[in-house]
């Protein structure tokens, strides 16, 4: 709420989602410019927040890679995510008690996703039991040329993090 009333947000309308779902972000070479310490202010407190809030992980790590020249269109985007961010803000993980310890990865491609420099976008998360142990999204390093390569490199990593999030449990001497 304070990013809120920070960014003269608080009588602005919320939103229900963090972006829509045709939202493209691109360079914008035609775009009108916004000031960079404001935009980088924004993003800085919302790379921060996003520890605790895996929701707007995706959409925040979009806008934080125009920071170098930010233009209207990536300030709007990030203005939506706060709106989204006033309307949400009792949202939270949810840790149930549980006997149930099976280690669970899920993992999605977006190919082609990053319109700037034409490179698939994995995300994925991590579950023990029923509680969410990791997550996260990135650009994956190389250029996929099929949508099936994009989900193999996602499936990778993803498989990765299980087996890492494993061996860990193995050194706490959880054996499941």
């Amino acid at each position: 709420m304070e990013l809120i009333k920070k960014y003269k947000l608080d009588n602005a309308k919320t939103n229900n989602t963090l972006m829509g779902i045709a939202t493209r972000l691109d360079e914008d070479p035609t775009g009108t410019c916004v000031n960079q310490s404001i935009y980088r202010g924004m993003i800085g407190s919302l790379l921060y927040l996003k520890a605790s809030r895996p929701d707007i992980s995706f959409s925040v790590g979009l806008c934080a890679r125009f920071q170098a020249n930010p233009k209207e269109s990536h300030l709007k985007a990030v203005k939506r995510i706060l709106r989204y961010l006033k309307g949400a803000y009792d949202l939270s993980l949810f840790y149930p008690r549980s006997d149930f310890f099976d280690l669970n990865g899920f993992n999605v491609a977006d190919y082609v996703g990053d319109l700037v420099n034409r490179k698939s976008t994995s995300g994925m998360v991590q579950f023990l039991g029923p509680s969410l142990v990791s997550r996260g999204s990135k650009k994956q390093n190389t250029g996929a040329m099929s949508t099936a390569e994009a989900e193999y490199v996602a499936t990778a990593a993803c498989c990765s993090q299980v087996l890492w999030i494993k061996q860990q449990d193995r050194d706490f001497g959880i054996i499941f």
